[in-house]
């Protein structure tokens, strides 16, 4: 099917045309806990914690690949919408370029620096070595990772999310074979996984180069040669600063509920919390998938001013996503302990902490696609400053408070509740940010 981003959207069309970005996201959230499967069963919890210790600090570095693709490919998109395609092909092509290079300079940090990355964010001294070497190894292939996070959006903005998706199973099938063969037959562990994650990293993120550079591109934007525009790239980034504040606050936030868990429970609290982690990922790339869908879509019909199809895309995405969030959270409570048992069922303690983090975590899926939204709408209108307000109070300021203030009141569940309390309180904010700053999506008609 092609998805034609000035086409008007019914319930049908929507789904359809998001499908594919949300398979692409779900696809890359799987294979990316593959490395956590592999090591926890075969290689054990310790290795399996050191992983998760490190985790969020590499990802706040691709975080950069994320904000670029989603500012960059609205505003790719408004152009086109305002009838400029050759200026949306030499924006599309600087900004790819900008987070290439851009990857090259933060990777050499972080491996560079990686030892006291680690001591920072919790390691101790057993697991320091596991998590040095699996963010040293991981970081050959973080330009990589970072162009394959900037391309994500820049598909749906070509108008080729499918393309997306099988490049996404392909990188897929490349990270689970390898992990079977270098963690499971060969036991190479922590570096097997980590060179598995880099060679999947390297196909996903080096192929749309060639693309859509190539005679072979069938999508309505090319890479060409341009020149850095300085402009473009400050409006790109400032569009797409709630990603990046969104992600950027998730990780300190996991890395706080890390420092949390370290000093009540031990590495059996990092573990437990990788899990959840893994699950909500998974079950949060199908909303990021979606709003990955329809922010070119609303950001081509905000530069043509339909304000009748954004009211109308605006409207249907609530329904679909309460119908989502609330089937996450019906299953997330139904398959919590076959989930524990998959990840730790070697370890009966560890696996009921993890039941219980699942069933009380996982309730947040009723309300938070609509937060995830609320960003993603102001994205796609080109009004980055509101959506990472939305963004950095929805993670930083509600969900750190929480997870500070909880624990001392309610025990250790506390911790787990702070999801669900950031997410209400997040919900109150996003109602009156729509109303204030984008009336126009809710007015009645007269």
């Amino acid at each position: 099917m092609k998805v034609e981003l000035s086409a008007h959207y019914t319930y049908r069309n929507i789904v359809r045309s998001v499908l594919p970005s949300i398979a692409m996201v779900l696809v890359t959230s799987v294979y990316s806990i593959v490395d956590g499967f592999f090591i926890s069963n075969f290689a054990g919890k310790s290795g399996f914690a050191a992983i998760n210790l490190v985790w969020p600090a590499m990802m706040m570095v691709g975080a950069l690949g994320q904000m670029v693709s989603a500012g960059g490919a609205s505003l790719v998109a408004k152009l086109k919408g305002e009838g400029y395609p050759h200026k949306a092909d030499r924006v599309f092509s600087m900004l790819v370029a900008v987070v290439a290079l851009s990857g090259v300079v933060l990777a050499a940090l972080m491996a560079l620096f990686a030892p006291q990355v680690a001591r920072l964010l919790g390691s101790d001294e057993a697991m320091l070595p596991e998590c040095v070497l699996y963010t040293r190894i991981c970081m050959a292939g973080m330009p990589a990772f970072m162009t394959q996070m900037a391309f994500q959006a820049f598909y749906m903005a070509a108008e080729r999310p499918q393309l997306g998706t099988a490049m996404a199973v392909v990188a897929g099938v490349i990270n689970i074979a390898l992990d079977a063969l270098l963690v499971w037959a060969l036991g190479m562990g922590v570096a097997g996984a980590a060179i598995a994650t880099v060679a999947s990293q390297v196909v996903g993120g080096v192929f749309p180069l060639w693309y859509f550079s190539s005679s072979r591109n069938r999508g309505s934007l090319r890479l060409v040669h341009t020149r850095i525009l300085w402009r473009y790239v400050g409006q790109a980034c400032s569009n797409g600063l709630s990603e990046y504040v969104s992600n950027i606050t998730l990780n300190i936030v996991s890395i706080v509920y890390n420092l949390q868990l370290m000093r009540h429970l031990g590495e059996d609290g990092v573990a437990a919390y990788g899990i959840v982690m893994y699950i909500s990922f998974i079950a949060a790339s199908i909303l990021i998938g979606y709003n990955i869908g329809i922010t070119p879509i609303i950001g081509y019909h905000y530069g043509a001013r339909h304000v009748w199809e954004l009211r109308s895309l605006f409207r249907k995405s609530l329904v679909v996503i309460a119908v989502a969030g609330t089937a996450i959270a019906l299953l997330s409570e139904l398959l919590s302990s076959p989930i524990a048992r998959l990840f730790v069922g070697y370890d009966a303690a560890l696996a009921a902490l993890t039941v219980r983090a699942l069933r009380i975590y996982m309730l947040c899926f009723l309300i938070c696609g609509w937060n995830m939204f609320v960003s993603a709408l102001f994205t796609g209108l080109n009004n980055g400053l509101v959506s990472a307000v939305d963004s950095f109070a929805r993670s930083l300021v509600f969900e750190l408070g929480a997870v500070l203030l909880l624990p001392p009141l309610v025990g250790i569940d506390g911790i787990w509740w702070a999801v669900n309390v950031s997410e209400g309180c997040t919900l109150l904010l996003s109602a009156f940010l729509v109303a204030r700053f984008a009336p126009q999506l809710v007015r009645r008609r007269r």
